[in-house]
Order: structure tokens, then C-alpha cells, then sequence
């Protein structure tokens, strides 16, 4: 593959060249450039770089980007006019608007956002003259809000009132008139709705619409951050009325339908607190001494019909939600830890992917359906660890052969380019009440990967059932509609910034190209793996990736190196699963394929639901961070600079992977200064460096529940 060397000696791919070529445009706003003079400024000097360097100056006056002068000479274009696009706000005030006008993000200062929140779609008037290089707008139009309810604590006064928000991305407090407070007095954590905004108010006017209770609350603080990710918190009740008049019973006729797996050696392997178990692995040997794996996935969509009340409440839902202490399902109990879940000793209806397989667990036949199971274990991920480490227990046998052909699918998938992401997960120790008592880590281990190895084939396996053999070829059909699991390659540039931030710690990853990305990126996946730096390092390498979302169009999924990648496999939590099922019914019934616009619309909110779900239980965790470290003010800690800012740094202690912030304010040892380039504060005096990845001991100064916040110390060295 042709690259090309820029002035800092970075290699970047052909498809980040157009984004670098524009960059040169954009400093220079008012100046003309040719081809050569651009291939210069970069530092390029291959003429078949060049050559691409002409083309994309040819492409970017196509898009609109640049105007010709005259013959091979450009020009940016001037950006005055309007565009539409999403708000993303920064917490210092100011925000960006990423639209499809433009490859980077237009900027708006805090004086210009004219009463847009984050999240609303707006329409923004450019400016045509650029600022600190980069683009400028205002909005002029708020087209659709996000939301319009906030949560927060209720302060009153005599004459009026105010609901102070938890949200960090909310800049402004709702002003709450005295005959709006429906019941809510001083300290009540409450639900407020914004009625109205008029031009010229520097805050909303809103009216409490729930009185959530008092802060420091478990069950409240929990039921806030639902509120706050507008997550429901219970289900309607013709909803559950709806579930309660669904049959468990299995017909005959029914069964005749299906291929009869009840006699098959059949197994679930979830978490020991797990109550829907939405997958099952069967395995027999069959004559030719090849294996026939089943994995056999809840058939969520036998019961749940569309246009019900069900799969509306479930597509509104999009997803099972899982905070601290709890699971909030998708779907009503009846039928995610009753008819739909896989328990043992009980005969369960199931949509399968069935394989036969060598011992070099290669794919010999595949076969997609319905089936009939009884499931003759239900093994905890423990219990199945311990037999694969050598220990006794009941299908031994099963297990040792499912886990054998596991680790080869498990090489096969990392030599390919797949990446072997196995983060920690921080989990609590709660008592009765809620409150955290300890702090304890999940890692993947043997067990987890059996599973994930055989849900990760069934994935791949459907979509290239429906992809492949649509794909444009020559003289080949059109692609039939699905909905894809797509990931789309990292940016370069964030790439670049990862691997001069672990070169800190003596570590390096191979740029040139997806398979030496993914080779070296393992590599040193592996070598940190039970390091102190294990956590930071994984954190910021999954932010330099892009992230996944659902989509008709299927770009493959890079981290994975999948060409053909969806989900199938999880339709009691997930509702694209149940999508796949309904689609690949059709499909499999001959149906034509069906309209990608409507499927399309639908994967853009179930990836905004999968994303508002990870938010919360993000956010539940942080919260029962800041409670477990509430008592150890004045502790001092071991920990690991995470996260650099303008307003201070971030430090992960190492023993809890806690983290807290050094506010800025408090570094009065000098005058610090934010290397946004370089992810450090430089102090302007004495040139002391705080840089991400620094090791660092603090104590314990400020927690504060509401905000989810704690402040930490520097301890100076002796």
C-alpha cells in the first residue's frame, strides 16, 4: 500500500490524506495552493503520493471544500451559509456541531450558542472568516431539542426556586416558579421540565414533574441516573398485563416445526447472578467423527409479535440496562427469567446456528433455524473454569471439547487481525442497603472465551448468510437489508497520539497497516496484561478506536477483522437481535429484501439506546466510586495521571481504579498551563510536568455524591 511521510515522519494512509490536505487549507484560509505546493507542506516526495495529492485536490472541489482559481490552483471556500447539526457541549461552556457538511467539527463559544443544550439539532449560520483555525459558527435555530427534562437537588428561597442539575453538559439550572414545585421541597432530588425560554432569560423556566426523594439514597440515586439517561424505570402496566397473557405451554405442532435438539448433550454457561440466559451451546459427535455444535439463542421473536404493546415498549427500550446492583430488562420479567430464558431442565423454544466441525475447527456445514432444546446444565462461569483448570464436574467432557476448539477459533480470529481486548470490570461489594464495602475486579478468563468464541462464529456466520451472497459482484445482485454490527477504522490521528503516549512506558505499536496495527497491538495487549498500567493503557487504546454502532450499511468490523459481522445472539436484552431473527426469517422464508431506509432509522436509535445504557451504568459506577472513597479524606494513594485537561488532571488510583480529579485550582505551586498537544500541564515558573501516564501519589480531599465527583491532593515528594 502507497504512504506517505509527513514532516513529523508519521505514515499516514491514503484515506487520512484528504483530511491532512484540507488541514493545509484551513490554516491558510485566504491563500492558493497547487498540488506540488501541498505535497511540499506535507513533506511528500513519492510521486505516486503526489499523484493521489492531485486526485484528492480534484475530489474536494467535488465536495464543495475547495474552489478552482484557476486551472490547478485551489482555494478553501469561503463557508458563510448555513448548516444543520448536533450540539456536543464541552463542560467549560463552549461546544461543537458535527454536520455532514464538513469532515471536522464546527465551533461555537459559549456568547453564540443562543439557548442550544446538548444533543439538540440546530441550524448554525458559518462564519465566514476562521478563528484559531478551525471553524466558527452561531446558531441561529434550535430545530429539536434532546430532551427537555433535567434531574437535579431542589433549592428554594421565598419568592422562587431552582433545580440545580446533575448534568454535567447542562450549563444552566432550571428556574423553578414556587407554584411549579408539585410537592418537592429544599434537598428533594426531583425530575423538572423545561415549559418555556423566552429570548433574552439567561435561565429556563421549568416545573417539577417528580419527586425522585432524598439524596444519598441508594435506591434514589439510582432511580436518578435512570431518570438522568431517561432510562424507564418500570414497565406500563397493559405492558406486563400484555406479558402475562403469553403461554408457556409448547404445542406438538409446534414442535413438529422445529429441529429436536432435547436429547442432545445441552448446556448454559452466564454469570452466577445471571436470571436470562439467552444462549446455549449443544454438542454431539456425529458418524464421521466431526462435531455438531448448536448454539441455540432464545427465540424471543416466537412470542414477542410485532405491532404489541411488547415489542413496542422493547424497541423504545432497545436495550436491557445494567447498573451497579441491578439489571433493568428490556423486556418484563415473565419473559426475560421465565419463557424466554434457557433454564435448566425445562423445555425451551430456540432459533439456532448449528455447525459441523473438525478438529481444527473449520466449518464443514452450517444450518440456520429453529430448534427445541432441554437444557441438562446450568454452569455458572466459575464452575466451567474450574473444569477447564483441571477440576471434576458434570460434562467434563463437553466442556473440554468445546473449550479445545474455542482456543483454536481464538488464535485463528487474533492471527487474523482481531483485536484481544479482555478489560477489567470493577465491581462492588454491596450490603443491604447499597453501600459499597469493597472494591474486587472481573477479568476474562477460559471460561468467558468458550462462549465468546462460539456467539462471535454464530454472529459472523448469519451475516455472511444473508451479506455474502447478495454482494455486488460482477453481474451478482444487490445486497438484502440487514442490520450489521459495523466498526469503522480508527482515526489516525488518535492512533498516532496512542502510541507516543504508551512509548512513555517503553511500549510500541506498528502503524503500517491494519494487520500490523492489530499484530502489535495484541502484542502488546499481552505484555501489559496484569501490569499496574494494565487498565490506563486499555482505556486509552479503546478511545482511540471508533466506536460500534448498528447499521444497514456494512462496512465490516475492524476490531474484530470481520468482513460480515452482526448480533444474533442476545435478543432478550438486545432488540437488533430480535430484528436479525425477524429479518433472517424472512429471508430464510425466500421473502425479498426489505427496505434499508425504515431498518436503517431503526439501527440509528437502538445504537443511541445502546449508548445511553453504557452512559448510566457508567455513571452508577462513578457514583459508587465516589461513596466507597466519601470515608478516606486525608488517605493518600498510589495512582496513575488518566486523563489530562484545562482544568486539571485526572489520577486512577491503582489498588481500586477509582478515579478523581486534581482541579487546576489547586496546583498553587505555580501557574500551570494545558499542552492540549502533549496531554500535560507545564508550570510557566518552575516547567514542573504532569503528563497522562505519570505515576503520582495524592490523598483523598473532596467527595461530592451529587456530582459523582471526588478531588484529589498531590502529596509532595520529601
Amino acid at each position: 500500500m502507497n504512504r506517505t511521510k509527513s514532516k513529523k515522519g508519521q505514515s499516514p494512509q491514503p484515506e487520512g490524506l484528504m483530511s491532512q490536505i484540507i488541514s493545509v487549507f484551513n490554516t491558510n484560509p485566504t491563500k492558493t495552493f497547487n498540488y506540488k505546493q501541498i505535497a511540499k507542506r506535507l513533506g511528500i516526495k513519492d510521486s505516486s503520493i503526489k499523484r493521489l495529492v492531485a486526485n484528492s485536490l480534484k475530489e474536494l472541489l467535488k465536495k464543495d471544500n475547495l474552489i478552482e482559481v484557476f486551472p490547478g490552483k485551489y482555494k478553501l471556500k469561503s463557508k458563510g451559509g448555513y448548516v444543520i447539526g448536533k450540539i456536543d457541549l464541552n463542560p467549560g461552556g463552549s461546544a461543537y456541531v458535527l454536520t455532514d457538511a464538513f469532515d471536522e467539527p464546527v465551533h461555537i463559544s459559549e456568547r453564540n450558542l443562543n439557548r442550544a443544550l446538548n444533543g439538540d439539532t440546530v441550524k448554525v449560520f458559518m462564519f465566514a472568516i476562521r478563528k484559531k483555525k478551525r471553524l466558527e459558527g452561531e446558531v441561529v435555530e434550535v430545530l429539536q431539542r434532546e430532551r427537555d427534562s433535567f434531574v437535579g437537588k431542589v433549592e428554594i428561597s421565598k419568592n422562587f426556586a431552582f433545580l440545580i442539575t446533575d448534568n454535567r453538559q447542562m450549563p444552566f439550572d432550571l428556574f423553578i416558579p414556587l407554584k411549579n414545585l408539585n410537592g418537592a421541597t429544599t434537598g428533594d432530588k426531583a425530575i423538572a421540565r423545561i415549559v418555556e425560554w423566552p429570548e433574552g432569560v439567561k435561565n429556563p423556566i421549568g416545573e417539577i414533574t417528580k419527586v425522585i426523594g432524598k439524596p444519598g439514597d441508594h435506591e434514589v440515586e439510582m432511580n436518578a441516573i435512570m431518570a438522568e439517561y431517561e432510562l424507564p424505570m418500570e414497565f406500563p402496566e397493559d405492558v406486563v398485563d400484555e406479558s402475562e397473557r403469553i403461554s408457556e405451554v409448547i404445542t406438538k405442532e409446534e414442535i413438529a416445526k422445529r429441529r429436536d435438539f432435547r436429547k442432545i448433550p445441552t448446556f448454559t454457561i452466564d454469570p452466577a447472578d445471571a436470571k436470562d440466559f439467552d444462549d446455549a451451546l449443544s454438542l454431539q459427535k456425529l458418524a464421521n467423527g466431526n462435531w455438531e455444535i448448536g448454539v441455540h439463542i432464545a427465540d424471543v421473536t416466537h412470542y414477542v409479535n410485532t405491532k404489541t404493546l411488547l415489542d413496542e415498549e422493547a424497541y423504545n427500550r432497545g436495550t436491557s440496562v445494567y447498573l451497579v446492583d441491578r439489571v433493568v430488562p428490556m423486556l418484563p420479567e415473565r419473559l426475560s427469567n421465565f419463557i424466554c430464558s434457557l433454564r435448566p431442565g425445562e423445555e425451551k423454544l430456540c432459533y439456532a446456528a448449528v455447525f459441523e466441525m473438525n478438529e481444527q475447527a473449520e466449518v464443514l456445514n452450517q444450518w440456520f433455524g429453529r430448534t427445541i432444546i432441554l437444557s441438562d446444565q446450568r454452569f455458572a462461569y466459575e464452575d466451567a473454569q474450574k473444569i477447564i483448570e483441571g477440576g471434576e464436574g458434570p460434562m467434563k467432557d463437553e466442556i473440554l471439547t468445546l473449550h479445545k476448539l474455542a482456543v483454536i477459533l481464538r488464535n485463528n480470529r487474533l492471527k487474523s487481525g482481531s483485536f484481544a481486548f479482555d478489560k477489567v470490570e470493577v465491581k462492588f461489594n454491596l450490603n443491604e442497603k447499597g453501600k459499597p464495602l469493597g472494591v474486587f475486579f472481573k477479568e476474562m478468563k477460559e471460561a468467558n472465551h468458550l462462549i465468546e468464541e462460539f456467539m462471535l462464529l454464530a454472529n459472523k456466520k448469519v451475516a455472511e448468510f444473508i451479506g455474502k451472497p447478495g454482494e455486488k459482484q460482477s453481474g451478482g445482485t444487490k445486497a438484502k437489508t440487514f442490520v450489521y454490527r459495523i466498526h469503522d477504522r480508527p482515526d489516525p490521528d488518535k492512533l498516532m497520539t496512542f502510541s507516543k503516549f504508551i512509548n512513555r512506558f517503553g511500549y510500541q505499536i506498528n502503524l503500517h497497516g491494519d494487520k500490523a496495527i492489530s499484530s502489535s497491538m495484541n502484542k502488546l495487549l499481552n505484555e501489559i496484561h496484569g501490569k499496574k498500567e494494565q487498565n490506563l493503557i486499555e482505556t486509552i487504546a479503546i478511545r482511540a478506536m471508533a466506536k460500534a454502532v448498528y447499521s444497514t450499511n456494512n462496512i465490516g468490523h475492524y476490531g474484530l477483522s470481520f468482513r460480515h459481522y452482526t448480533h444474533f445472539t442476545s435478543p432478550i436484552r438486545r432488540y437488533p437481535d430480535m430484528m436479525v431473527h425477524r429479518l433472517l426469517t424472512h429471508y430464510l422464508d425466500n421473502g425479498e429484501s426489505k427496505g434499508s431506509n425504515k431498518y436503517e432509522s431503526m439501527c440509528e436509535y437502538a445504537s443511541e439506546r445502546e449508548r445511553k445504557a453504557a452512559e448510566a451504568e457508567r455513571s452508577s459506577i462513578k457514583y459508587k466510586q465516589v461513596e466507597f472513597m466519601a470515608d478516606k479524606i486525608g488517605q493518600e494513594f498510589e495512582g496513575v495521571i488518566s486523563g489530562v485537561t484545562e482544568w486539571g488532571f485526572y489520577v486512577e488510583i491503582t489498588e481500586n481504579k477509582c478515579e478523581g480529579l486534581v482541579p487546576m485550582r489547586d496546583l498553587d505551586d505555580d501557574f500551570y498551563e494545558f499542552d492540549e498537544d502533549n496531554y500535560r500541564l507545564i508550570g510557566r515558573r518552575n516547567k514542573r510536568v504532569y503528563q497522562l501516564g505519570d505515576n503520582v501519589r495524592v490523598k483523598m480531599a473532596r467527595a461530592n455524591l451529587v456530582k459523582k465527583q471526588m478531588d484529589f491532593a498531590i502529596v509532595e515528594e520529601e
